[in-house]
């Protein structure tokens, strides 16, 4: 009898493990979408646990899996059709060829609950365009809207494009990963309003003995000239090798009334990535520009992490933003705001109050460990390249190659102990576009050239590389400027 009631038992736990392998199997199985013009199909390989409607091309989905990764596969075009996916556990969305666009809210509208990857087929051209956010309380304004983390991947091609006034590119409420995949975000809408500013009364007010991070008696014009140039090869940057293929972009101008210090609120601005926590991209070719009042780049709360990949932002207001840290530890970024900031920290302990006091903050800002950093603020003082808002700016490595203004010519930047690769700050050069900054050694071998496609009188900039060596003379060359220096230390100001 315990024999047989043991055979009895193992058979059960047998069919156990085989009903939840079939299930993991089916779990792993796509619903594929086929959009074709005013309608979709939808073949349904998994039909327990997932509710499947639609209305046209415009598709509904919700799985209640948890414990297992539920897939779609999107195909085909339609100019009026989104998905709209609810989901409890994770979820990987795979575009192969798909050319959607929404009349009125996201294209690809995530109500996860759990991570949801989406996945640029191998060798395919994907467009996601949204044309109107106006019904923001039933329609997310933003091409992609996620309530719960988003990862892009994939060996594919990716364009975002957003023109509708207050429409974002990409927005999620937590974390946003970027992997592999070749990523075009544009915005093109207006903002929807402009929140009213009342400043207090009174003149600003700056920390006395000024930003931490300028080292008392440094703006003497004594020190040197640290790290490398960043280098364009042949001097030039190649914007038509960038992702979207842009070629060389021409600026639009700086909104009326300026940027300084985000001064305006904008209410729904067309913002191209935007994250409620942290954005990090680890690998692939990015590419973002907004052409609006008030539209950073690409901007997180919680701080965003270059850890590889090609990134170019162009933006009219920053370029790349975030309430906290902003680390490059080895992307090649190029970085340009045409209204406001090029990369700007504002971490909440190190803010800089115009109307108020200020106290200056250890925490860094800005960390840059390795890859390549351009970032340029076409605009001049007050908006700078690199703005830490009075924290720590670290530079430990990698090219950089900051243009701005700043408070006076006084730019954020780095002390002898934060610089810890030479650095310099080049106090008073004229950019002038397209005509190249050149660096030369003490034998007058040309170690790097850089174009800046704007010009900009008496620009702050900052310089770091790896093969600028302390104690050894460099000159700086462009067209009517000139100076050579020594690096004496780890930080320089030349003036």
């Amino acid at each position: 009898m315990y024999d047989g009631g043991f055979g009895v038992m193992r058979q059960i736990r047998f069919l156990f493990l085989f009903a939840s392998l079939a299930v993991g199997v089916c779990h792993a199985q796509d619903i594929t979408i086929i959009y074709n013009g005013a309608k979709a199909s939808v073949r349904q390989t998994v039909k327990d646990s997932v509710s499947v409607t639609s209305d046209g091309a415009v598709v509904n989905i919700e799985s209640t899996f948890r414990n297992h990764k539920f897939t779609l596969l999107l195909k085909g075009k339609s100019d009026n059709g989104q998905l709209v996916l609810k989901t409890r556990g994770k979820a990987k969305v795979t575009l192969s060829g798909l050319d959607l666009t929404s009349q009125e809210g996201a294209v690809l509208h995530l109500k996860n609950k759990k991570k949801v990857e989406i996945v640029a087929a191998k060798g395919t051209q994907n467009t996601l365009t949204i044309t109107a956010c106006k019904d923001t309380a039933n329609h997310k304004a933003a091409c992609i809207w996620a309530k719960d983390k988003i990862q892009f991947s994939g060996k594919g091609v990716l364009n975002v494009i957003a023109t509708g006034d207050g429409c974002r590119g990409v927005k999620s409420k937590k974390d946003i990963t970027v992997n592999d995949l070749t990523l075009n975000v544009t915005t093109s809408g207006n903002n929807l309003g402009e929140k009213a500013f009342s400043p207090p009364a009174g003149p600003p007010v700056i920390p006395q003995g000024g930003p931490k991070s300028l080292p008392s008696g440094r703006f003497d014009g004594g020190h040197a000239f640290p790290g490398n140039f960043p280098p364009f090869q042949g001097g030039r940057p190649d914007f038509g090798t960038k992702p979207d293929s842009i070629g060389r972009p021409d600026f639009p101008q700086m909104p009326e009334g300026g940027g300084f210090g985000g001064k305006h609120k904008y209410v729904a601005s067309a913002k191209g990535i935007a994250s409620k926590r942290m954005i990090t991209v680890n690998s692939g070719n990015i590419s973002v520009r907004t052409s609006t009042a008030g539209a950073e780049g690409i901007e997180a709360k919680q701080g965003i992490v270059f850890n590889g990949g090609s990134v170019y932002v162009m933006a009219t207001d920053d370029a790349i933003n975030a309430d906290s840290c902003i680390v490059f530890n080895g992307a090649d970024v190029t970085a340009i705001s045409t209204g406001n900031d090029a990369v700007d920290s504002n971490p909440k302990n190190g803010a800089f109050s115009p109307f108020g006091s200020n106290e200056q903050s250890d925490e860094p800002a800005i960390i840059i460990r390795g890859g390549t950093v351009y970032a340029w603020s076409q605009v001049g003082s007050p908006e700078e390249g690199l703005d830490c808002d009075f924290a720590t700016l670290v530079i430990e490595g990698g090219k950089v190659f900051s243009v701005g203004g700043g408070m006076g010519e006084m730019p954020s930047v780095p002390t002898n102990q934060s610089a810890s690769q030479p650095t310099v700050l080049l106090s008073g050069i004229n950019i002038v576009k397209d005509e190249p900054v050149q660096i030369y050694d003490a034998e007058g071998k040309l170690l790097d050239a850089v174009t800046v496609p704007f010009s900009l009188r008496r620009s702050a900039s900052i310089l770091s590389s790896p093969s600028f060596k302390l104690g050894n003379t460099y000159t700086v060359r462009t067209q009517n400027y000139q100076k050579t220096f020594t690096l004496n230390e780890n930080f320089t100001v030349v003036r």
